[in-house]
């Protein structure tokens, strides 16, 4: 017992000690930082207490920031996971002709770099010659441009889409892979006893999925809370703030205004943030998930 504790020690240090390093330690300085208003030079002289805090959460731009990104963690659930369970169910149950091409088509997205993805979409949003331009003159005939992204009143709604469209292939992969798991024989049952599509689907597919869709909506969630490179190629938080989330109120009034301290109390709140939905996800949906299976 004593040679397996000192083995076990030994190969957990490694681990240990670089999570510690860039994990547990940039948090606890985060942590410290955010009680003091300090520009990133220097010693740290003026302590605020949980003032940065207060002011984060009388700011309306932080209010926007939140708001927005709800509305990307809504949308993804609401929208882009059943999309990517539909495209699952249409191309990644049986072998067909051209199965890897659409399997790639629609992956291919996720592979792409973030900044490269929003500097393509503004290119495609361009008022002059941008998609949504040239359709419009194409069905009216009037020479009208549109420009989605200089709008505050669509502008969000317009990067919204192209982050459901960006991070779709990563669920579908899941959800394929998901799908190889559930056993022929059920499916062939459920056809035999008479159930239908629908009733396949629901009763026999998605309850064997269970755990797919539960590491699914896990990283839907926290990915909607750290969105910032599409969001950033695309706008940089604009127009009028209109397109800001955490990460790039973080970015926006912290970093580039040098105040570094502003910067490290937005990061807390974005931890605990996390942090709650963490626990509470593995407290009442992991942590059910396991005791159903143990049953």
């Amino acid at each position: 017992m004593k040679r397996t504790g000192i083995n076990a020690i030994v190969l957990i240090a490694p681990a240990f000690l670089l999570f510690s390093l860039f994990v547990v330690l940039p948090v606890l300085q985060a942590a410290y930082y955010s009680l003091f208003e300090w520009n990133g030079i220097g010693p740290l002289r003026v302590f605020r207490g949980i003032g940065n805090f207060i002011q984060i959460f009388q700011h309306q731009i932080f209010h926007t920031a939140l708001a927005n990104n709800i509305k990307i963690v809504i949308a993804s659930l609401l929208l882009q996971l059943p999309l990517a369970f539909i495209i699952a169910l249409l191309i990644g149950r049986k072998r067909f002709k051209g199965e890897m091409f659409f399997r790639g088509v629609f992956f291919f997205p996720y592979i792409i770099a973030e900044i490269v993805v929003g500097i393509i979409w503004r290119f495609i949003y361009y008022p002059e010659f941008g998609i949504p331009t040239l359709v419009l003159q194409l069905l009216t005939g009037q020479k009208q441009q549109i420009g989605l992204l200089g709008d505050p009143a669509v502008a969000f709604y317009a990067v919204l889409v192209v982050i459901l469209w960006k991070y779709l292939g990563f669920h579908l992969i899941l959800f394929i892979a998901g799908l190889q798991s559930v056993p022929a024989e059920l499916e062939d049952a459920a056809v035999v006893d008479g159930a239908n599509t629908f009733q396949t689907i629901w009763h026999i597919i998605i309850p064997s999925m269970k755990g797919t869709f539960i590491i699914s909506i896990f990283q839907s969630v926290i990915g909607s809370f750290n969105v910032f490179d599409v969001v950033w190629a695309m706008g940089q938080g604009g127009p009028v703030n209109s397109t800001e989330t955490i990460v790039t109120y973080l970015y926006n009034f912290g970093f580039r205004r040098f105040n570094f301290g502003y910067g490290s109390a937005v990061a807390v709140i974005l931890f605990f943030i996390c942090l709650i939905f963490n626990v509470f996800y593995q407290r009442y949906v992991v942590g059910e998930e396991k005791n159903g299976a143990r049953k």
